[in-house]
């Protein structure tokens, strides 16, 4: 019999993370854009953090740039980016900021069929390198297919200047991929899904040397930074070995998204995903009283009253957390968990 089975795998060409690399932005772009025409997605902040000379360099060498400072990602924004970019004709996207605007940048250019270059200005999530975009419509947080970057480039110079809070968030994010590939192994056994060994190998290796050094991530220098942005890469490298977002995106991040549904929206991404590795870890039935302690000492709490959210709102994300994504099978199960089990599990890890 024939074998037919195959998979595309997208990486990243070139990847510059270390101290005052942002110069490499015109190699990058003139290696990889199909005209000398650029957007630039960034906010307000982070224009002035790394956008503004990413412009000015690029002028230097003659591309025309146009620059869009963009707000929340989601669909609305996303569809007036897609009408600029069409209108501009523009030959590559660069995506400068952390979550929402590299998010917008990644699925534009996905969209358009347009290389894109992530340039993060805080190591907060794994969503630097990876090729899923989480939009929101109407309050809900949606997974989408986005553009593996083509480029990354991570300056940890400018970095380091965003608050510690931003480098904790990013290391509990690649923490969460111990849950991850929990749930990922649970739906290859009960489920038949595809599961990749090597993948899964990446994404926990990348976790492990983050829960190994977190000492010095807590000392919180450039090389702290070096060290987490390095370890979101390999997430991010593992999602593009795996074809999806399984090795990074668990029960755990389930949680997160039906948070933010529920209309949290004063906890970073990586905060919520703690939150979840650690209830997602009690009902895997692992060893999440570690996984804690290492919250603990990183500085991120996991008790919903250290962020202002009610018992009632935990309860009901976690009960109803299976049905953002509901093909994608967890611990959570297809159905809605029970009341007591949910408050039993949010009471004894400390959530609630």
């Amino acid at each position: 019999m024939e074998f037919q089975k195959f998979r595309t795998m997208h990486f990243p060409r070139d990847v510059y993370i270390g101290h005052d690399v942002l110069d490499h932005i015109v190699d990058v772009v003139g290696e990889n854009s199909r005209n000398k025409k650029t957007i630039i997605v960034s906010g307000s902040i982070t224009y002035e953090l790394a956008g503004k000379k990413i412009e000015d360099l690029l002028s230097l060498d003659g591309y025309e740039v146009r620059v869009f400072l963009t707000g929340n990602a989601n669909y609305e924004t996303l569809e007036k980016l897609e009408q600029d970019a069409y209108d501009f004709q523009a030959g590559i996207v660069i995506g400068v900021g952390g979550g929402a605007k590299i998010d917008l940048a990644k699925k534009l250019a996905f969209d358009r069929k347009l290389p894109f270059v992530s340039v993060p200005t805080a190591p907060s999530h794994d969503g630097i390198a990876s090729p899923r975009a989480s939009l929101r419509r109407n309050g809900i947080s949606y997974s989408e297919e986005g553009a593996m970057p083509i480029g990354v480039i991570a300056d940890t110079a400018i970095m380091i200047k965003a608050p510690y809070r931003y480098l904790a968030a990013g290391a509990a994010d690649v923490i969460s991929n111990l849950s991850a590939v929990k749930d990922w192994k649970l739906a290859h056994r009960l489920k038949g899904e595809e599961f990749s060994s090597s993948a899964a190998a990446m994404s926990e290796y990348s976790a492990q040397e983050v829960l190994s050094q977190i000492g010095e991530i807590k000392r919180y220098e450039e090389s702290s930074v070096w060290l987490v942005t390095k370890n979101i890469l390999a997430s991010g490298t593992a999602m593009a070995i795996a074809g999806n977002s399984r090795p990074g995106s668990g029960s755990e991040h389930l949680f997160a998204h039906a948070l933010e549904a529920a209309g949290v929206d004063n906890m970073l991404h990586g905060e919520m995903c703690a939150m979840g590795t650690v209830v997602s870890l009690y009902l895997h039935d692992e060893n999440w009283q570690q996984i804690k302690e290492a919250f603990d000492t990183l500085g991120i709490s996991i008790r919903s009253k250290d962020y202002g959210i009610s018992d009632e709102i935990v309860i009901e994300a976690l009960r109803k957390a299976h049905s953002i994504r509901p093909e994608r099978y967890t611990i959570l199960g297809e159905s809605d968990m029970s009341y007591d089990a949910a408050v039993k599990a949010l009471e004894l890890t400390g959530i609630i």
